[in-house]
Parts: C-alpha cells; sequence; structure tokens
C-alpha cells in the first residue's frame, strides 16, 4: 500500500455563542481536515488543531509521505519530524503537531486495512463509555444566523440555570467552565452558587487560562475550597507558581503545557489536558500517558475539536487504562461538525466509542463544503477579539 495523495482542507465551526477567555471571546474553531488517499482506495482521515498547521502538511509533510507505506509510521515520522536536538534548538515545533495530525490519518489507515476499530489496534477496550464535561461559561446574548437566540449566561445566575438546563435535558453531573471577567468575587460567589444548586455529588472543575496573579489565586482559591472542586486548570500563568500555590491549596491543577519534567520536579501541576496532534499523534500521546503514569500525573483530554479528534479521543481513553477523569468538551456549543451524525454529544455524561474500523467515523460532503466555504468568506477566526480593545484585536464574522 502507498500514499498516493494527501488533501488538506480548512473550515471554520462556530459556536452558537462566544465565551469568555483571557484573550477576549472565543467564536469557535479553525482547523484543517487531513485525507490521506492510498492506492488501494482506503483513505485515512486527521484532523490539524488549527488551521496553519494544514499549510505545513500541504508544503513540507504532503511532499515526503507521496509513495510512502502508510503502516509504516515510524518511517513517516522520520521522514516528516526533525530530531529532538533539532526542535529544540530552533524552537520549531510546527512540523512536530502538523505530521500529528496527519498520523491520526494513518492509523485511521491502518484500522480500515485490518477492519478493526482503532481501540482494538492499541489493545482492546477497558472501557466503552467515554465520560466528558459540560462546558459553562460567561456568554454574551447572541443571534445566530438563522435568526435563534443562543449564550446569555453573563450572570452567576444564568450559568447556574445553564448547569441546571443540561444536568435536566442531557442527565449530565460533570461540569467544567470559565468564569473569566477579572473579577475574583463574581468567581468565587457563582462557585458558591454552583454548588449549592447542583449539589454535593456533582463535578465541578475550574480553569482560568493563567487569569489570576498568585496573590489572587491564593485568596480565590482559599474561598473555594470549600466547594470541592475536583481540579483548576491553570490558576496562574507558570509551574513554578502552581507550585507556590499548593502549599496554600489542596486543589489539584492542570494545565495545557506538556512539560513533565518540570511538572515532576516541582510537584505542580497534577494533570496535563492535551491535544494528541500537539503531543505529535497517537504513538507519542501514548508514550506520553505511560510517562504520566509512571510519573503520577494524570491525563485527559483537550476540548474544541471537531469529530476526527473526538474521535481519536473516544479511542485512545477506550484503551487506556490510567485516563480515567472525563475529558473537557465544548460539544454542546459546537453548531456543525464535519462527520456524519456529528458533532458528538454526551448522554449521562458519555459517549460510546465508534467500533466501524479505524476512528469510526466518515466525512460528511456537504458538511465540509459549508464550513470550508465559511473559512474561505470569513477567513479564520479570531480568538483575540476584545471589545472593550477594538483597536487592539481585529472581530471577524462568527457565523
Amino acid at each position: 500500500m502507498k500514499v498516493t495523495d494527501i488533501r488538506v482542507t480548512h473550515v471554520n465551526v462556530p459556536f452558537d455563542a462566544p465565551f469568555w477567555w483571557t484573550a477576549g471571546l472565543y467564536p469557535g474553531a479553525s482547523k484543517s481536515i487531513i485525507e490521506v488517499e492510498t492506492d488501494v482506495g482506503i483513505v485515512g482521515l486527521g484532523e490539524a488543531p488549527w488551521w496553519h498547521f494544514g499549510e505545513v502538511v500541504e508544503q513540507e509533510i504532503k511532499p515526503k509521505l507521496i509513495g510512502q507505506d502508510p503502516l509504516d509510521l515510524a518511517n513517516a515520522e522520520s521522514l516528516c519530524v526533525p530530531a529532538y536536538q533539532i526542535t529544540a534548538n530552533t524552537g520549531e515545533n510546527a512540523s512536530t503537531v502538523a505530521f500529528g495530525a496527519v498520523e491520526l490519518a494513518l492509523w485511521d489507515i491502518r484500522g480500515k486495512a485490518m477492519d478493526l476499530p482503532l481501540y482494538k489496534l492499541l489493545g482492546g477496550a477497558v472501557r466503552k463509555d467515554i465520560p466528558f464535561t459540560e462546558y459553562f461559561s460567561f456568554r454574551p446574548d447572541w443571534t445566530n444566523s438563522d435568526g435563534s437566540p443562543s449564550g446569555g449566561e453573563m450572570t452567576p445566575e444564568a450559568v447556574v440555570d445553564y448547569c441546571l438546563k443540561m444536568r435536566e435535558e442531557h442527565g449530565s453531573s460533570f461540569f467544567e467552565g470559565k468564569l473569566i471577567q477579572g473579577d475574583p468575587e463574581l468567581e468565587i460567589r457563582t462557585v458558591r452558587m454552583l454548588r449549592e444548586a447542583l449539589g454535593p455529588e456533582a463535578m465541578i472543575r475550574l480553569d482560568s487560562n493563567m487569569q489570576w496573579s498568585l496573590t489572587t489565586a491564593r485568596w480565590v482559591l482559599r474561598e473555594i475550597e470549600q466547594y470541592n472542586i475536583r481540579n483548576y486548570e491553570d490558576p496562574v500563568a507558570t509551574f513554578e507558581e502552581m507550585a507556590e500555590l499548593r502549599q496554600h491549596s489542596r486543589i489539584p491543577f492542570s494545565t495545557h503545557i506538556p512539560d513533565l519534567r518540570r511538572a515532576v520536579a516541582l510537584g505542580a501541576p497534577d494533570t496535563f489536558v492535551c491535544n494528541f496532534a500537539a503531543l505529535g499523534g497517537i504513538a507519542k500521546t501514548l508514550k506520553f500517558v505511560a510517562a504520566c503514569e509512571a510519573m503520577g500525573k494524570g491525563f485527559w483530554c483537550y476540548s474544541n475539536d471537531l469529530g476526527i479528534m473526538t474521535s481519536a479521543y473516544l479511542h485512545v481513553v477506550a484503551a487506556t487504562h490510567w485516563i480515567t477523569e472525563p475529558s473537557q468538551s465544548l460539544f454542546r456549543w459546537q453548531v456543525g461538525d464535519v462527520i456524519e451524525d456529528g458533532p458528538f454529544r454526551q448522554t449521562n455524561n458519555t459517549i460510546r466509542v465508534p467500533e466501524d474500523p479505524g476512528l469510526g467515523i466518515k466525512l460528511d460532503p456537504a458538511a465540509m463544503k459549508h464550513w470550508h466555504q465559511h473559512f474561505v468568506d470569513n477567513g479564520p477566526m479570531s480568538h483575540f477579539h476584545d471589545p472593550a480593545s477594538p483597536g487592539r484585536f481585529r472581530q471577524l464574522p462568527l457565523n
């Protein structure tokens, strides 16, 4: 079997309403969808975490993989990714992430060629119902392109009502969210109200995207610790500050920065939350998770991915004993996807792992065309628009 072509398609998939994070309003995802074609008719699917990595796939990785055996992952990686000593010295990591997106497609090809779902290629399932959190945040009132209203959760009461609605409609009891308005008292009050409304059994995790200073974080965590917070992601900006904060709080910490050595040396953070492509692909993710297990560090999966990457999450978590905590999800806010029957959405906190060969999903051609045209018409969506600083950030159409 040989690779005959690699197609890269940029897409936008907006949320029904943008949410506030540290840099401003976050409107949705701009991704690159990867299709690796072979001479036997098997097509593997991959997904880059941000559209510009698709440019690297198109310009640098595609020419190197045409004519290569898609089942030989080690050879493919050696052709496309420089040695660690080179990337460490140059700071150039784009090829690692771009290859990670393609590597998903190579695993998809392998599963389809062997007529096995990915989780069986990885050793079999230790679980088949994969847990995810619901997400909450402060979101402004929003009108979608079809005229329907969305968002509007700009007060503690509205955030609480949204979470109660998710519990009533979908059986949700796992929640994670950002309460980012630069107001520590607002966060403390919202957390208290969430715990009172959701009861003692609900899981509540928080993420501040590094918004707090160490001094403010000490105060916030002291006040919310009584509300049984399962985890707080990036409460401060550095591992060193997290290690200092650990002296003042029992709440576990997580991060998106996959620096295991520093986390072990400093004693914090406790968990890594990562996109598989950002780690270099599924094979490197499995090695990273195994190292986390050896070092006593947790792992769960990233959010704001489309159905291809999410399917990879489902299979890897199904096959990996160590990943027991629910992964993040923004599924409920995504207005579309590029796969048939997408986006994935959880019921009673879980999604069933797909059973079809490979990643177990298929592209929806009409959806691909629609969301690619959105990208063509509007360009990539900006995650850095702050209405209070219009001269600093550029606003783009959201839907």
